[in-house]
């Protein structure tokens, strides 16, 4: 399906993706659900990788999410597989088989422990994953992994995406240069809850374990988890980060060394341009939606905010539609749930305060909102007026071809 559909007219180009050292990819066509595409994409990484992860909290999830879940605690990694087409999803005993199956045979070509092998499966639920065809292509795809191999794999983990998605960072961490290199992958089925896509970034950097998860957790909730859709959270959703070593930077032990500051800017930085870039291949979109929300009665409340605004189906459609509705926006708000006063609430549309304190701004000339509206990004304000609370949050457009994708996306 994802040669067929037209590149999004938010697409942004891949950028240079160069060798980043300790890190292998590649990819082959497996035929697990695709013809005529690469569906199944490996990775190797160096001896003494560290690695980090966050992932879907769906009660449903797949098995390569259980799986992940079970080997992340010894904070070590060689090797990530990952296919695309079969979600390996509620399909009970052979789900885990596969995922046994499958690691174990990464394990043999890397030289390691099945443990220390990574499984991340996206596409379809419900139907039995064709591990054996997984099986098969390992061996030729292992002789193929190259340093120069990103690109092929950003391709590889696509489903319904339309453009592959890659970001790149160079940093610091006392004084020692890192880079950062991060692939993703997401269109439908987004929504935040720990992942929302599967998103596979490495460094250079020499980080423990217990330094990478609270940097990776923290940078996702900044990010992924700011993000919808279509308001539908996937049961595949992960990101992990893996740590080569091979910056050889001087050693670090918590995330909160000042000499950290640096990497994990640069990182939560790669974590947001990724996630954006997922928004912006949203099933169908045409615009980018940012929901800033300030005078809220704490952070977390002008979060909730700015997502019920973000998922509104008909403040989402009205954007499609270029129709600057602003009612659509009270609806949202009043819906929240959260703490809101009509009488003290302003509403702005692309730097334009429509109304302030509940009523529409005296000599309100709608000319420049419709203008806005026109175009592919699409800024949206809201000021609560109770306290000092800020949020943020990015959506897409709902448009006729999020149906028309997801009305056939089995057939």
């Amino acid at each position: 399906m994802a040669q067929s559909l037209p590149h999004s007219p938010l697409a942004r180009p891949l950028p240079a993706l160069p060798p980043l050292a300790g890190v292998r990819f590649g990819a082959a066509a497996a035929g697990i659900r695709y013809t005529g595409r690469t569906d199944l994409v490996m990775a190797e990484f160096a001896p003494g990788t560290t690695v980090a992860g966050v992932f879907t909290r769906s009660k449903c999830p797949g098995a390569p999410v259980d799986w992940c879940r079970a080997a992340l605690p010894q904070g070590e990694a060689r090797a990530l597989v990952v296919n695309a087409g079969n979600a390996n999803v509620f399909t009970g005993r052979a789900g885990f088989e596969a995922t046994q199956a499958n690691a174990a045979d990464a394990a043999r070509l890397v030289g390691c422990a099945a443990s220390q092998v990574f499984l991340a499966s996206t596409g379809v639920i419900g139907e039995i994953l064709p591990y054996q065809k997984i099986s098969d292509a390992l061996p030729g795809l292992y002789a193929t992994l190259s340093e120069t191999g990103w690109a092929d794999a950003a391709r590889g983990i696509m489903t319904t995406d339309t453009f592959p998605k890659a970001a790149v960072r160079e940093t610091t961490i006392a004084g020692t240069t890192v880079r950062i290199q991060g692939i993703a992958k997401g269109s439908g089925m987004v929504a935040p809850d720990m992942a929302t896509m599967l998103c596979f970034v490495a460094t250079d950097a020499a980080l423990p374990a217990a330094v990478l998860q609270p940097l990776l957790a923290a940078g996702a909730a900044r990010s992924f988890n700011r993000t919808t859709v279509d308001s539908d959270t996937s049961t595949s959703d992960m990101v992990l980060l893996f740590a080569t070593g091979q910056a050889s930077n001087p050693p670090v032990e918590s995330e909160t060394d000042p000499a950290l500051a640096e990497f994990a800017a640069a990182l939560d930085s790669l974590l947001l341009e990724l996630a954006l870039l997922v928004v912006r291949d949203g099933e169908g979109a045409t615009k980018l939606i940012r929901i800033q929300v300030t005078g809220a009665t704490s952070d977390d409340s002008a979060q909730r905010v700015a997502m019920a605004v973000a998922n509104s189906p008909l403040v989402k459609t009205a954007i499609a539609g270029e129709d600057a509705n602003w009612g659509r926006v009270v609806m949202a708000v009043g819906k929240s749930g959260e703490p809101a006063n009509r009488d003290t609430l302003s509403i702005a549309i692309g730097g334009v305060w429509i109304a302030r304190n509940g009523t529409v701004v005296p000599d309100y000339d709608e000319t420049p909102v419709v203008a806005h509206m026109k175009g592919s990004e699409i800024e949206i304000e809201i000021d609560l007026g109770l306290g000092n609370g800020t949020g943020v949050a990015w959506s897409c457009d709902l448009t006729h071809g999020y149906i028309d994708i997801n009305g056939s996306y089995r057939s």
